[in-house]
């Protein structure tokens, strides 16, 4: 119900200026649009009169109510008039011509909302400000509908193209076509990977970027695609049939290994695990005091099914022994991600951690059943569940087994926290340890701070994730819907909805989220709600209740009380 009123009120933009003809008989659609109120479906467009078909099928076509038309069942039919474009623009000099910073124009309902597809420019506001769904395809406006549709590869209604070409206003310029295909060798990021145009970026190069709140809580396992990215230097492009993995530091002599003596040597090993950077919510962080880092919001975290050799197996072959515990203290890892000056990435994790058989540790060659997207470390990352992200070494190149931390700056002179009270003219980091293990975390991910609720619908839905490090798992979820006064229980999940629920973890192993979800009935004579959530591990951690007292001049570990405050509209 949320969405849908949210949806509402994008229409109260004064009338639309341009109505679209429809054909009379469009082909009935295979699905109806999953409307927002109790999981139920509206009526089957089979069932529905002519001049609303055209609704159920379109609905399809987008990011709406959580899954759009497969991109892959129409490329055939989307080359064909790709290609007929091409034709059509050389015959006929009546075809408008847009650029691409002309369409970017275009990504609200006051400026109008413009999509692409395949070189084709798409006026889809009329659909947007009557569509569920509409905060979600205004994640795709300005630009292309490409990887949204191939996001959300669930449907495959053939008529949908028929559906949107009602919607063209005009074609992309051949420039603007081109234009992703060119590359500049003189900058150091110009072969960096694509990514998905819905993530909210905090910057460009290096790039780093979170998913949209409206996605986040779609997956339990969030789709490769839209979790968050935090590269510190340029994605380096490695060639698996090259790639070798250094093992250094043990008595027995270095090891090599290549990819493939990496998966076929070693047993596979799988694990659900949800990473965070340390900067999740530092953006509250600078409401308070303005900090030195990136302003992320609630969503620098994830969750991803990963594959690959065990840690502990490869430093087992490479002679690994318990006498080496005695002067051993740390394994380092060195990324072949390089700045202008050839200086890598590198972190460690206490040894302890790597080769113990419950710590999990991964060095992972597949991400939520696929191989390592570049983004993510292809082809080899360490995955260190239970803790900071900044450990998650990618791009794998070397491991150290040392009697000292690495020597990064990363290790050495960042991801630490410290008192409020120090600044950059007295902080000192050698005297605070490296992050390693997170605190206990939640936040909400809906409804969105500042949205307006209905006063008819007579109740919210609260939806959020919520996480510890070191294993612990979250037992509880609180939410109150009046700043912290009163409190309700949330209810957790810990695994894909569709499936049979998952036994619960081994105590110390619990790496994976959990998504949580609480509705209320709306208090009877309150006009604003300041909703609150906060999260209780297994060793009874909780959430402290407030940012200033956990301010550092870093903003890592941000874990207060998240608040997020929504307005009730009287009818």
């Amino acid at each position: 119900m949320l969405l849908l009123r949210q949806c509402r009120s994008l229409t109260r933009v004064g009338p639309l200026t341009t109505q679209r003809h429809l054909r009379a008989a469009l082909p009935a659609a295979s699905c109806g649009v999953r409307s927002c109120s109790g999981g139920s479906e509206e009526p089957s467009s089979r069932d529905a009169p002519p001049h609303s078909r055209w609704r159920y099928g379109l609905a399809g076509l987008l990011v709406g109510a959580g899954a759009v038309v497969a991109y892959g069942l129409h490329y055939n039919k989307a080359e064909r008039a790709a290609t007929t474009t091409v034709q059509t623009i050389a015959q006929d000099s009546s075809v408008r011509i847009f650029t691409q910073e002309e369409v970017t124009r275009h990504r609200s309902l006051e400026d109008r909302v413009w999509v692409t597809y395949k070189g084709s420019v798409y006026d889809i506001t009329d659909f947007v400000s009557m569509h569920p769904g509409g905060d979600k395809i205004l994640l795709a406006a300005g630009g292309a509908l490409e990887p949204f549709w191939a996001l959300y590869a669930v449907h495959s209604q053939n008529h949908v193209l028929d559906i949107l070409s009602e919607y063209k206003v005009g074609e992309l310029s051949a420039a603007d076509r081109q234009r992703q295909q060119t590359v500049k060798t003189s900058d150091p990021y110009s072969s960096d990977p694509e990514r998905h145009p819905g993530l909210r970026v905090n910057s460009l190069k290096p790039f780093n970027a979170e998913p949209p709140l409206q996605l986040l809580n779609d997956n339990y396992i969030t789709p490769s695609a839209i979790f968050f990215k935090r590269n510190h230097l340029p994605v380096p492009r490695l060639d698996p049939a090259s790639y070798r993995l250094h093992v250094e530091g043990l008595p027995r002599g270095a090891l090599t290994l290549s990819l493939d003596e990496l998966k076929t040597k070693f047993p596979k090993h799988t694990v659900t695990a949800t990473l965070q950077c340390a900067g999740n919510r530092r953006s509250e962080m600078n409401q308070v005091k303005q900090v030195k880092g990136l302003n992320w919001g609630i969503a620098a975290i994830s969750n991803a099914t990963w594959s690959g050799a065990r840690l502990r197996d490869v430093l087992l072959a490479a002679g690994y022994a318990p006498d080496v515990a005695r002067w051993a203290r740390h394994v380092q890892f060195e990324g072949l991600d390089k700045d202008v000056t050839g200086t890598t990435y590198g972190a460690s994790i206490p040894l302890n951690k790597a080769v113990s058989e419950e710590g999990d540790v991964l060095l992972a060659y597949e991400m939520n059943g696929e191989d390592l997207p570049p983004d993510h470390g292809f082809p080899v990352r360490v995955v260190v569940p239970g803790t900071v992200g900044a450990r998650n070494v990618k791009w794998l190149g070397k491991i150290v087994v040392s009697a000292e931390e690495s020597g990064s700056h990363w290790q050495q002179n960042d991801y630490k926290g410290f008192s409020p009270g120090t600044d950059w003219d007295t902080v000192d980091f050698k005297s605070a340890p490296a992050i390693q293990e997170l605190p206990v975390q939640s936040a909400i991910t809906q409804p969105a701070e500042g949205a307006e609720l209905d006063r008819s619908a007579e109740e919210v839905t609260v939806k959020g994730y919520a996480w510890s490090g070191g294993g612990r798992e979250v037992v509880r979820v609180d939410v109150s819907l009046d700043g912290g006064k009163t409190w309700q229980v949330a209810e957790l999940q810990s695994d894909e909805r569709d499936q049979a629920p998952a036994p619960p973890p081994p105590p110390g192993r619990a790496w994976a989220w959990k998504l949580w979800e609480l509705t209320s009935a709306l208090p009877p004579d309150a006009q604003e709600l300041e909703i609150v959530c906060k999260a209780v591990d297994d060793s009874y951690n909780m959430q402290p209740d407030s940012v200033p007292p956990i301010w550092n001049l870093r903003g890592v570990l941000s874990n207060a009380w998240h608040r997020v405050k929504v307005t009730i509209r009287e009818e």
